[in-house]
């Protein structure tokens, strides 16, 4: 149902998001600078959040997750994609995400809530066992991108929590689908070995 979600929204987005990204190509930008930029507005979003201002944050990230996007359309495009430029992405990717993840916490810890705190802990972790048991299922020859929660529905409720004043109960659905996620990955590993037996 998700992948389903995932396409019908996608393929308009990329769509809509074509002229920006030629644009950039017309002004030679390459993806690595798209990526540092979004990385950029992701602090800048963190920055927000950790300052109360949630809804702006959430606004901030909207725009750094476009830039997440465009910079492998803008790869793709000018035929910059490279296995260097995908780690850089990668490694960027947990830096945004941990650092918005902060800055709830943050929030969370001035607020007087020990227990939510703990919770995006959960979260963090599980939004890098995702990105690891991906990691490490590719090494093994596996490709694995089953699950609930990829990063982009992990950025979606987020910013979903952030605008609509929920941000602890979709705290806690990103930490247990998250988690959820990594146990459907770690099946689908599974799986895949034991029918090389």
């Amino acid at each position: 149902m998700l992948d389903s979600l995932r396409e019908r929204f996608e393929g308009p987005l990329r769509e809509r998001l074509e002229p920006v990204v030629q644009w950039l190509a017309a002004r030679q930008m390459t993806p690595n600078q798209v990526t540092l930029a979004a990385l950029g507005l992701s602090l800048l979003a963190a920055l927000c959040i950790g300052s109360g201002w949630l809804r702006l944050g959430a606004l901030v990230l909207i725009v750094a997750s476009l830039g997440d996007l465009v910079d492998g359309m803008l790869a793709r495009a000018t035929d910059q994609a490279s296995p260097f430029g995908a780690f850089f992405d990668s490694t960027l990717d947990r830096l945004s995400e941990g650092a918005v993840l902060a800055a709830v916490a943050y929030q969370f810890a001035i607020g007087g809530h020990p227990l939510l705190v703990a919770t995006v802990v959960l979260a963090l972790l599980g939004s890098l066992l995702v990105s690891y048991t991906r990691a490490r299922a590719e090494a093994l020859g596996i490709e694995c991108t089953v699950g609930l929660m990829s990063r982009a529905e992990r950025t979606v409720l987020l910013i979903a929590g952030l605008l609509l004043g929920l941000l602890a109960p979709a705290v806690v659905l990103l930490a247990v689908l998250s988690l959820y996620t990594v146990g459907q990955r770690m099946q689908c590993v599974r799986e895949a070995l034991d029918g090389r037996d």
